[in-house]
């Protein structure tokens, strides 16, 4: 069974096209896409947005903007309370 559709396929060819003439730019800024894999990118998101059969992107982990703010205090908590004062004091004379 095929992972993408014929769909997804042309519009992936077009977006390389466009990228190999220099009149494909990305979304937001609008710079010239001179980059393969992101060319591909944009076919396939195109692709995703007419309804073509494409899987969905995979979610980065890295990423933290999404998150709640309850979970990155927490976060943070657990890791301030992990942290032991030190046993050695120095007494001055």
């Amino acid at each position: 069974m095929a992972k993408y559709g014929k769909k997804a396929s042309n519009k992936v060819a077009q977006a390389m096209r466009e990228r190999k003439r220099g009149t494909l730019t990305s979304g937001r800024s609008g710079k010239k896409v001179t980059s393969r894999k992101q060319a591909i990118a944009i076919g396939l998101s195109q692709a995703r947005k007419a309804g073509a059969k494409v899987p969905a992107k995979k979610s980065s982990k890295k990423s933290t903007r999404g998150g709640s703010v309850k979970a990155s205090a927490k976060n943070s908590a657990k890791k301030s309370a992990g942290k032991k004062p030190s046993a050695r004091k120095r007494s001055s004379a």
